[in-house]
């Protein structure tokens, strides 16, 4: 299992014990956590960036999250840039789990309908709780995957719709078939 994790790396100082915890009880299981751009990045490097590098950065994050199995976020620290990830990993379909500490969750998220979507308090106490939960509904709502053929010129139009709309096409697709379920249960 593949997981993406993400904080905002300006309330780093303050909440990087709980980033290294949430990231360290991930990898004691055995799972792959793409974590480093948070964990070993600072403010200071991000704004000295010139703009090509953060394009190519955001190219790269965006790679990270669509090859992702699921997405963690740590939120107790306000990220405009933590809540575009959030948006994206949701877009593709990808699980969240929204992790904050104190407070309440993101207002944004709180009552976002999305059965994709967690929001958890947590503390240091019952972090793998937390984490675990999450595992397991990211286990047992994991896709299974459905192979079929189709035609050069379909081929031709879900290409241009990827391109144009800048989404996989198997999400497009999944999206149709989504859409056509709710139609036929309201009739």
């Amino acid at each position: 299992m593949k997981v993406y994790f993400t904080a905002s790396i300006a309330g780093k100082d303050q909440y990087i014990e709980n980033y290294c915890s949430i990231s360290g009880y991930l990898r004691s299981k055995n799972i792959d956590v793409i974590a480093d751009h948070i964990l070993k990045g600072n403010e200071q490097t991000v704004n000295k960036e010139s703009r090509e590098q953060r394009l190519k950065f955001h190219k790269q994050l965006e790679h990270w999250i669509h090859t992702s199995d699921c997405m963690i976020a740590e939120t107790s620290f306000p990220s405009i840039s933590v809540g575009y990830e959030i948006s994206l990993a949701l877009k593709l379909g990808k699980p969240v789990l929204v992790m904050f500490s104190k407070g309440d969750p993101p207002s944004l998220l709180a009552y976002h309908n999305d059965e994709k979507l967690m929001c958890e308090k947590y503390s240091m106490d019952n972090i793998s709780e937390v984490l675990d939960s999450f595992l397991h509904f990211v286990h047992e709502k994991s896709d299974m995957r459905f192979t079929f053929f189709i035609t050069p010129r379909i081929a031709s139009f879900l290409d241009g719709v990827a391109r144009d709309d800048k989404l996989p096409k198997s999400v497009y697709l999944r999206k149709l078939i989504e859409n056509d379920m709710k139609k036929r249960n309201k009739a």
